[in-house]
């Protein structure tokens, strides 16, 4: 019996290593030249990326333990009762666009924005399960997406947070590729798009506080608190980002995913007032939350920003935490209502308007709860 648990141990072992060391979906590896290059950051010390002040996730072997086995235990509400139902959008609805800003929601932290003639997806994760294998995480609350990528057209700009699965899906960018005139991340996450066959004349990566100018755009890359890595031992190995998408006339923050902390207010008082921002709030937990905000924490990060309207994302779409699905909007709409700041909180594929306000589906996360 110890002879068959060994060798069925050692079979698991080799699978899982080659698996890891054969699968694309891990993505690239930076080159001696590019790790050069990320030296000159301020936030690349010792070969790896670093949160401001070095703050880190305190995860200890009880934590994982814990968290672990509350993963997998079942609980009350994690997920939706039945199938989120999404509107629909189709090609030439967005070929044919030609109104002010509108933003369009697919579930958790993915956005097509249509802003001043162009379509810019945000972190495209068009997959239904956020890892590396189907086995390996759980299924996407909704059958549908508004628009498959195959029916998408045209996308003028790709705009990505950092590397992890929920963001930088593999499946997602092998079909968007070809119709993508150009990538912005920030630094290191090129080499995974270079490894599965973006050009690298179509890939701008950008540090904190930089800043690329798009047409009549400005996208700008500014701080988050959180960490990265797609495999078993490169944590760190890329940086994370929120991101500012501003027009002449618009200010638009997207978070990414990020802890609490005064960049936020840095951030605001620097580049706001901002007409709309895309607030993380989703997946969290107290043992984790240096590195994604409890929902208390996603409104008064609203204000930090001077945001004149906030939309809670990284929810509605998977199961990466042990609170209920619908706990997220519920609290941060109701720390919003004491500070003040009007939530919208659309249906998936219902569209965004920055110049009004009006359209949102109140509380239709109650027909699924």
């Amino acid at each position: 019996m110890l002879l068959g648990i060994g060798i069925l141990s050692g079979l698991i072992l080799i699978t899982a290593t080659l698996f890891i060391n054969i699968s694309p979906e891990f993505g690239g590896k930076a080159s001696k030249e590019q790790k050069e290059f990320y030296s000159k950051s301020q936030n690349y010390q010792e070969g790896k990326f670093i949160n401001r002040g070095n703050i880190q996730m305190s995860m200890d072997f009880n934590k994982f333990v814990k968290s672990l086995i509350g993963y997998f235990k079942p609980s009350p509400n994690t997920r939706p009762s039945t199938n989120i139902d999404v509107q629909k959008i189709d090609s030439l609805s967005i070929v044919n666009y030609r109104d002010s800003t509108r933003m369009v929601w697919f579930g958790h932290s993915t956005f097509l924005l249509q802003m001043n003639g162009k379509n810019i997806l945000i972190d495209p994760m068009f997959g239904n399960v956020p890892a590396p294998h189907p086995m390996l995480g759980s299924k996407r609350f909704s059958n549908e997406l508004p628009i498959e990528i195959e029916k998408l057209p045209k996308i003028d700009a790709v705009i990505l947070s950092h590397d992890h699965y929920d963001h930088l899906d593999y499946g997602s960018i092998l079909k968007l590729k070809d119709k993508v005139n150009h990538f912005y991340t920030p630094l290191g996450v090129g080499v995974h798009l270079l490894e599965w066959g973006v050009s690298q004349q179509d890939i701008t990566e950008l540090d904190w506080w930089q800043e690329s100018t798009f047409g009549d755009l400005v996208f700008r890359c500014t701080p988050a608190q959180h960490f990265s890595g797609r495999g078993v031992n490169d944590r760190g190995n890329t940086l994370w980002a929120s991101w500012i998408i501003q027009s002449k006339t618009e200010n638009i923050f997207f978070s990414g995913d990020s802890g609490y902390g005064s960049h936020f207010k840095e951030i605001g008082d620097k580049y706001g007032p901002f007409d709309f921002a895309m607030m993380e709030c989703g997946q969290y937990n107290e043992m984790w939350k240096e590195i994604h905000m409890m929902p208390e924490e996603t409104a008064q990060a609203g204000q930090d920003v001077r945001a004149k309207f906030i939309m809670p994302i990284h929810w509605g779409a998977f199961k990466l935490a042990m609170h209920s699905w619908i706990d997220p909007v519920e609290r941060i709409i109701t720390k919003a209502s004491e500070l003040d700041i009007p939530v919208l909180v659309p249906k998936i594929g219902e569209s965004i308007h920055l110049t009004r306000q009006d359209n949102q589906s109140f509380n239709w996360w109650y027909d699924y709860n």
